[in-house]
């Protein structure tokens, strides 16, 4: 290259791979730079909380005095109460029949708001609305509902002869009240997951199977259904994480004074918490809690590979 009258070399241009270089670290640092509140809030409030927890589940603290070294005595007492064992049992039947009550209600009412026609938006906000009532509020009409000296629900099963339960006191029927309660509120967003996945069930399938002369049932076990389930895999995973966490409607009705058969895990570790001021052994049944879930969901994860179908 020759010189400049100068005397000085110019210097080479830059190549096109040193220009993409330089424009892909820059976007980089304006990519982290936009993430930068969503990771400080993550690390602030998830990720740090959930290490002090598990850090906590080795040790005695009551929130005020010196920390002390527990060991695995948290863990321990976490396997071998017998309280928290039946707590564990409460929450596993509430989960049992809360999420399948929470997808086949959620599916039959979001295929029949397909067919509603120019009211399907009304009675979509219609069942959305009690999911985003307060949980208090939705705990205190039920508690009236379960009532049993006021309650227009065994007034009317009281009418057509049959004995109304003590919904909140019978140890029988107070995880089923409960379920009631869980399928009332969260229905809404159950139907709105279920009407944005079957509206993206192409046409073209269920004409193809009407011209094979398949039947109402047939279309919507052999088309919809395959078609649905990355949709029922997304709900089953949330309602399942949503039914170990019940505590709201719990503390609500009951207070702190829940009797053993209405008593949930989450519930158990508040009041270990916040009542007993034994943060030790809440954290430890806190990180059980939290081991139980992630080890649900991986298997629901990997069962999927079975059953649901993702179209191309």
């Amino acid at each position: 290259m020759a010189a400049p009258p100068g005397g000085v070399p110019a210097s080479p241009a830059p190549t096109h791979s040193a220009v993409a270089r330089r424009t892909r670290r820059r976007d980089t640092w304006w990519a982290f730079g936009f993430l930068a509140p969503q990771l400080v809030g993550l690390a602030v409030f998830v990720l740090g909380p959930m290490v002090f927890a598990f850090y906590l589940s080795f040790t005695n603290w009551d929130g005020f005095n010196e920390l002390s070294i527990a060991g695995l005595d948290n863990y321990r007492f976490v396997f071998t109460d017998p309280q928290l064992r039946a707590s564990a049992r409460n929450t596993l039947w509430l989960t049992v029949l809360q999420v399948p009550g929470l997808l086949l209600s959620g599916l039959a009412v979001a295929y029949l708001l397909q067919r509603a026609g120019r009211v399907t938006g009304f009675y979509r906000l219609l069942f959305f609305a009690p999911q985003v009532t307060s949980s208090v509020a939705v705990a205190a009409i039920w508690l009236y509902l379960f009532n049993p000296q006021i309650s227009p629900v065994n007034s009317f099963l009281s009418s057509i002869g049959i004995t109304a339960p003590n919904w909140l006191q019978d140890p029988r029927t107070v995880i089923p009240a409960l379920v009631i309660v869980g399928v009332w509120q969260g229905l809404g967003y159950q139907v709105v997951i279920f009407v944005a996945g079957l509206s993206n069930v192409p046409r073209s399938l269920i004409e193809a199977a009407s011209i094979d002369g398949a039947n109402e049932w047939q279309k919507f076990w052999r088309v919809t259904i395959p078609m649905l389930s990355p949709t029922i895999l997304f709900l089953s995973i949330t309602s399942i994480i949503a039914s170990f966490q019940v505590f709201d409607i719990v503390y609500v009705m009951f207070d702190t004074n829940a009797a053993s058969p209405a008593r949930t895990i989450v519930y158990e570790i508040v009041q270990i918490a916040f009542q007993q001021n034994s943060f030790g052994r809440a954290s430890a049944l806190a990180v059980n809690l939290f081991v139980c879930l992630l080890l649900l969901t991986g298997l629901q994860l990997l069962a999927q590979r079975r059953w649901v179908y993702y179209a191309e």
